[in-house]
């Protein structure tokens, strides 16, 4: 009795196996899809403004939600967290886009989740800050390994990022003028107010964004006047040749990382398997996965 029992339970068992084996994977149709918003790496600056102000205009709240449109705020210079909340005169801001703007760096942007501003907003840099310190100290001990020290190119590349990550950590802690724009929520008539205050370059809306985690914003920065393209990096631009292990591809891209507060793969101290990592943001696409994207 014993026996035939155990047979039995182990032929249900190989059946059930069986079966769930050729069920089709049921999962969420929307993982990996990510809208883009904002200005595209290669397109013009001011054909991207004149298209967010024609959008902003046509804009109206009949079919929006009650609680309003995300739209993406571009500044026209680099704010402290106090100036940002001045400049949005108190409209609902979700989240924040920044970057340490020092002269002849890719430094890396850094999106920050604010609902009060500026206190999150210096509480996201005060975090910022701290990871900056681990990389920074995750590079000189990489400079002292000796893998560095017999490769004069390798060792350069991080005594470079522990330079730049430091001094990054040192503006974040400080609470510099680092937040270039600005994720907000609001009505239209609000919206086309906004776009008029002093210090907004523009605002362009987004209704068909419901997921900021499937969304990636792409303003373009202050200095950017004709084309949007990486800032000038004195350190990628020194290197005679790509140093083995290095992906060549790292640092081309200075669009905004769709992550909060957190590191874009490849970048800083997480660089797996003794990787030279850069201070150069990557591209969102690859921070997401490479997931096909709808741009705006």
């Amino acid at each position: 009795m014993l026996t035939w029992l155990a047979l039995l339970c182990a032929v249900v068992v190989l059946v059930t196996g069986a079966w769930a084996g050729r069920r089709e994977p049921v999962g969420d149709r929307t993982v990996g899809e990510v809208t883009r918003v904002g200005v595209a790496a290669g397109d013009p600056v001011p054909a991207y403004l004149r298209a967010a102000a024609d959008e902003l205009a046509r804009l109206t709240d009949a079919t929006g939600p009650a609680s309003g449109t995300y739209a993406l705020v571009s500044f026209s210079a680099y704010l402290t967290p106090q100036r940002v909340a001045a400049t949005l005169g108190g409209a609902p801001v979700s989240a924040a886009v920044a970057r340490v703007p020092l002269p002849g760096w890719q430094t890396e942007i850094v999106r920050i989740a604010a609902l009060r501003v500026p206190e999150d907003l210096v509480a996201g840099m005060a975090e910022v800050a701290a990871r900056k310190d681990g990389e920074a100290a995750d590079y000189r001990a990489r400079a002292a390994a000796p893998a560095a020290s017999a490769d004069a190119e390798l060792r350069r590349l991080y005594d470079t990022g522990a330079r730049v990550s430091a001094e990054e950590a040192a503006a974040y802690r400080s609470g510099c003028a680092c937040v270039y724009a600005a994720v907000i929520r609001a009505t239209s008539d609000a919206l086309r107010g906004l776009a008029a205050r002093p210090g907004v370059r523009a605002v362009d809306p987004a209704p068909e964004v419901s997921r900021l985690d499937r969304t990636v914003f792409t303003p373009p920065l202050p200095e950017q006047r004709d084309v949007a393209r990486p800032p000038a990096d004195a350190g990628l631009a020194g290197a005679s040749a790509t140093p083995a292990g290095r992906d060549p591809g790292v640092g081309d891209s200075s669009e905004a990382a769709p992550t909060v507060t957190a590191p874009s793969p490849g970048v800083g101290g997480s660089a797996p398997g003794g990787t030279p990592p850069t201070t150069a943001p990557t591209s969102p696409d690859a921070a997401a996965g490479g997931a096909p994207a709808t741009y705006r």
